[in-house]
C-alpha cells in the first residue's frame, strides 16, 4: 500500500519535518500530524485559553482530514495531550461539540509541555 502525503492550506503548515497527514492508500487510514492552535491563515498562534485553542486545533483537524477525503464523522481514535489536567472540562466541553454523535475513541494524557507553549495538542486517526 502506498503512502500518500495529505497537504492543505486551509490548517497550518507543518513547522517540523513531518506531514499534516498521511493516508494509508488513497481508501484507507489517515493519522493526522498532532495539531496546536496555529491559525492557518497567518500561521500564528491562537491565544485565549484552553477553550479558544481546542476549537482551533479542531478546525484544524477537520480541514485535514477533508482535504484527504474524509471528514471528522469518520474519526476513529483521537488523542489529546493537555498541559494540565485541570484544563479538561474546558477542553472536554468545546471538543464535544465537534463530536455529537458517536465519538470516536480517545485518550487523554497530561504532559510537561507541549509545541509553543500551548495548552492542547490533538492527533487523529479516520478512516476515508
Amino acid at each position: 500500500m502506498p503512502k500518500v502525503i495529505v497537504k492543505t492550506n486551509k490548517a497550518p503548515k507543518a513547522i517540523g519535518p513531518y506531514s499534516q497527514a498521511v493516508k494509508v492508500d488513497e481508501k484507507t487510514l489517515i493519522f493526522t500530524a498532532g495539531q496546536i492552535s496555529i491559525d492557518p491563515k497567518n500561521n500564528e498562534l491562537i491565544s485565549g485559553g484552553v477553550g479558544t485553542e481546542t476549537r482551533q486545533v479542531m478546525e484544524n483537524l477537520k480541514s485535514i482530514l477533508e482535504a484527504a477525503g474524509s471528514g471528522l464523522d469518520k474519526v476513529i481514535k483521537t488523542t489529546i495531550f493537555l498541559s494540565s489536567m485541570d484544563d479538561f472540562a474546558v477542553m472536554n466541553e468545546v471538543y464535544e461539540q465537534f463530536f455529537k454523535e458517536n465519538p470516536p475513541a480517545r485518550s487523554t494524557v497530561e504532559v510537561s509541555r507541549l509545541p509553543k507553549g500551548v495548552k492542547v495538542e490533538i492527533e487523529a486517526v479516520a478512516y476515508v
